[in-house]
């Protein structure tokens, strides 16, 4: 009786533990959809007496040069680049400004709820580098993650607000969809099969956000008028502010500058350190 007892006992203490530790949580596998931190109330529609905010965002002082980055780990990753290719950290264009800053409205827009765009933002992964290098997005819109390479990539968002996940996607594997909850700058992703691919994600509650580009300028349009604090970000040089007052079917201007004297990476930002990427030489 008591070794039936004994084995009774075995038994239940061995489903027990299977059923607390049944094995890592497969992030894979998070819903694309959830209704945490959906917006409250009416969703803003425009009145007509909205305005625009401009900018360009500089650069002051001396480029770092970076040594190209070494994809000999793959063979297919190599063979789609006909030169060296160096990372995007920090580009500065031919006119003096900064390529990769992500603007956006930090405040101003309290109260006020936006529609969530029905189309993805798309993020791909072409010669084992990510396109684009630094996006935004709404929280609770859709991403999509497509790959243009034939070889396995491993792709791995890193928030620390919302719901990390990390997806493999083979040659020819359907899109990845999923979608960030809540708003946060900045979110870095990173792949786990080649440690050179990064790029940045900056998830915001509202549409009035850009990314510099070739000419490092940038336009918010449609805003309501009022008063607004606008953040630009830099994953290198961190995070600049400016205040300004927007009329009517107005226009007001916020020009950024960055140099490589600023305090760097605040800690609101998440990093992946450079020994990981290893792709960075003498700057």
């Amino acid at each position: 009786m008591r070794e039936t007892r004994g084995a009774i006992f075995a038994t239940a203490l061995v489903l027990a533990m299977a059923a607390g530790c049944g094995g890592s949580r497969d992030t894979a596998k998070a819903p694309a959809e959830e209704t945490a931190g959906a917006p409250e109330g009416a969703v803003w529609k425009p009145a007509g007496d909205e305005g625009t905010v401009t900018g360009k965002v500089s650069f002051k002082g001396t480029a770092p040069k970076y040594r190209a980055i070494s994809m000999d780990a793959d063979t297919v990753c190599a063979a789609k680049h006909k030169s060296p290719v160096h990372p995007e950290t920090v580009v500065v264009n031919g006119n003096g400004s900064l390529r990769n800053v992500f603007v956006y409205v930090k405040s101003g827009l309290e109260g006020k709820n936006f529609a969530v765009p029905d189309q993805p933002v798309e993020l791909d992964q072409e010669g084992c580098i990510y396109k684009p290098h630094v996006l935004g997005m709404q929280a609770r819109q859709n991403i999509k993650v497509v790959t243009s390479d034939d070889t396995t990539h491993n792709i791995h968002p890193l928030p620390k607000v919302n719901r990390e996940w990390n997806v493999s996607q083979p040659p020819g594997a359907d899109p990845i969809i999923r979608s960030f909850t809540r708003p946060e700058a900045t979110i870095p992703v990173k792949c786990n099969q080649h440690p050179w691919m990064r790029a940045y994600i900056h998830v915001v509650s509202h549409p009035f956000y850009a990314v510099t580009g070739e000419d490092g300028t940038f336009k918010l349009e449609g805003l309501p008028p009022g008063d607004y604090e606008i953040e630009a970000v830099h994953e290198e040089y961190g995070a600049s502010t400016q205040k300004v007052s927007l009329a009517a079917k107005g226009t007001a201007s916020a020009d950024f500058s960055f140099s490589p004297t600023q305090a760097r990476r605040p800690s609101s930002l998440i990093t992946l350190p450079a020994l990981v990427l290893g792709c960075c030489g003498d700057r």
